[in-house]
C-alpha cells in the first residue's frame, strides 16, 4: 500500500554504528555450511560479550493468507541434516503456520562478532523419541510450564495461568523430575536448510555475504557471494 502523506517519525535512529571487526572470503569458508555454522557458533559461545548466542529469530508464514509472524526462541541442537528447535506445537501461532506451510527461516545475530547467519528451509518434526530425550533435560519448572500454558490462546488473567501451573504442580508433586512426561503436543522441529547465508559486517554497510544454496536436500551446495 502506498503511503499517502509524509509523516514525522516518532523515533529516528541515525546511522552511527560501524561494522569493522572482520571480513569473510569464500576461499576461507568451509565447503560444508553445517561445519561453518558450528565453527561460528562455537566462537559466539566463547565470546564473553555474546551472553545468549543461541537466541534465534524464527519466521513462519500462514497460507493462504500469506501473513508472516516471527518470534525469538532458543536454538537447541544441530545435526548433519539441520537446525532443531523445541516448543509447543499444539495451539501456538507457529504451529498453525507450519501446518499450512512447512517452510521457515531462522536468523542468528551476534552483535559483538558483527555476524549474522540466516537459514531458509523445509520444516519437519523430529521423532517422538528425540523430543522426549530433550524434554528430560529441561528444568522441572519448564516441564510444568509446558503442561500448563495453552500457548498463544487468549487467557483472562495472569491468575488463570498461575492456577494452571498450581494444578500441574499438585498433579506431579509426588513424581521426580525424570518422571514428568513430555506433553504430546510438545517437541522439536528440524529446519532442513536449502539456503544458508553467512554475513560479516563491514564498514560503510558494504558487508560480506556468502551464501550456500541447493535445490533440495539431496542436491550439492552452490557457494556464491552476493552484494550487500
Amino acid at each position: 500500500m502506498t503511503e499517502q502523506k509524509t509523516n514525522t517519525p516518532i523515533i529516528f535512529a541515525p546511522e552511527t554504528y560501524q561494522y569493522d571487526k572482520d571480513s569473510l572470503d569464500p576461499s576461507k569458508v568451509d565447503k560444508d555450511p553445517i561445519k561453518q555454522f558450528a565453527k561460528w557458533f562455537e566462537e559466539a559461545r566463547k565470546d564473553p560479550a555474546e551472553d545468549l548466542p543461541e537466541a534465534v529469530n524464527l519466521a513462519t508464514c500462514e497460507l493462504p493468507s500469506g501473513r508472516v509472524s516471527n518470534r525469538v526462541l532458543l536454538f537447541k541442537e544441530l545435526d548433519q541434516r539441520g537446525f532443531c528447535i523445541y516448543s509447543n506445537w499444539g495451539t501456538s501461532r507457529k504451529a498453525r503456520d507450519i501446518k499450512s506451510n512447512p517452510h521457515a527461516s531462522i536468523t542468528f545475530f551476534w552483535k559483538d562478532l558483527q555476524r549474522q547467519v540466516r537459514v531458509e528451509g523445509d520444516v519437519e518434526f523430529v521423532n517422538r523419541e528425540t523430543s522426549e530425550r530433550y524434554f528430560q533435560t529441561r528444568p522441572r519448572g519448564s516441564k510444568i510450564g509446558a503442561w500448563s500454558s495453552p500457548q498463544s490462546q487468549v487467557i483472562g488473567s495472569r491468575e488463570e495461568l498461575d492456577n494452571l501451573v498450581k494444578e500441574n504442580e499438585k498433579k506431579y508433586e509426588n513424581k521426580g523430575d525424570k518422571d514428568i512426561p513430555c506433553p504430546p503436543y510438545w517437541g522439536g522441529i528440524r529446519i532442513v536448510p536449502l539456503e544458508i547465508e553467512f554475513w560479516q559486517g563491514r564498514p560503510s554497510r558494504l558487508h560480506d555475504r556468502i551464501v550456500f544454496r541447493r535445490k533440495n536436500e539431496a542436491a550439492p551446495w552452490e557457494i556464491v557471494r552476493i552484494a550487500p
